[in-house]
């Protein structure tokens, strides 16, 4: 068993119970599952140990929203993500692990201010946005969602405000985004595995907190309705300001 203490093992608990959280429901709050585990384990160790508990998410997601996915929308964003994944595996290959934790910690302030940005322009201009987005749009967003999901998956809010800005009915939406991360998650598998990304002792965990991202994942499904989704966005972007700052800003 990896050596981590009661409070690590808490917060990597709670970052998969997010993963359960955001495949279900929530789109885009792993983001602060990701800040969890890369404040708890060595960063490139953290990519790949969450890359497979997303993966256990996505099976989930697959199997709830399987038949809703946009595949024109899917098939427009692939090159740009092919190119953005290749790129991101460029730059672990050289990377440090010091400075892939600031590159993840820069990354999600990034994510974080697209999606206010975006957010805010499409409350200033709706009818602009509703024509959907552009092929340079989805060209721009392609190619950062696939370096950010290979370097610190982080694209979930990238590729929401994407879905967002196509108007896309909530169960299409969350059925081409499970399709989009289910494909994308596990062409990262082997890049991870020859970059050593994947470990024994990230396996380990992994097997730990599988029942985790399931249970979060049907109560996640189970209270969707419910949940308050101005004030959860508010809570996922606050928390993840706080993480990303505490990855940058750590020794």
């Amino acid at each position: 068993m990896p050596e981590l203490t009661a409070l690590g093992w808490l917060a990597l608990a709670a970052g998969a119970a997010v993963i359960g959280l955001s495949k279900a429901a929530l789109p885009g709050a792993s983001t602060i599952a990701v800040a969890l585990f890369a404040a708890v384990l060595p960063a490139k160790q953290s990519t790949g140990t969450i890359l497979l508990l997303l993966i256990v998410g996505d099976v989930f997601a697959l199997w709830a929203y399987r038949r809703d996915a946009d595949v024109r929308a899917l098939l427009r964003l692939a090159p740009a993500v092919v190119a953005g994944l290749l790129l991101g595996v460029v730059f672990l290959a050289f990377a440090s692990d010091d400075g892939v934790r600031r590159v993840i910690a820069v990354l999600l302030l990034a994510v974080v201010a697209v999606t206010l940005w975006r957010r805010r322009a499409s409350a200033a201009a709706p009818r602009q946005e509703a024509s959907g987005p552009h092929r340079v749009a989805a060209a721009v967003y392609g190619a950062l969602g696939g370096f950010t999901t290979m370097v610190a998956n982080a694209a979930g809010p990238v590729m929401s405000m994407y879905f967002l800005a196509a108007r896309f009915p909530v169960r299409a939406f969350l059925g081409t985004a499970a399709w989009f991360f289910a494909i994308v998650n596990v062409s990262k598998v082997p890049f991870s595995i020859a970059l050593g990304l994947i470990t024994p002792p990230g396996l380990v965990i992994v097997a730990v907190l599988i029942p985790v991202v399931f249970g979060a994942a049907f109560i996640g499904r189970r209270i969707a309705t419910r949940i308050d989704q101005r004030l959860f966005d508010r809570l996922v972007i606050g928390l993840t300001i706080v993480g990303s700052l505490y990855l940058l800003l750590a020794p």
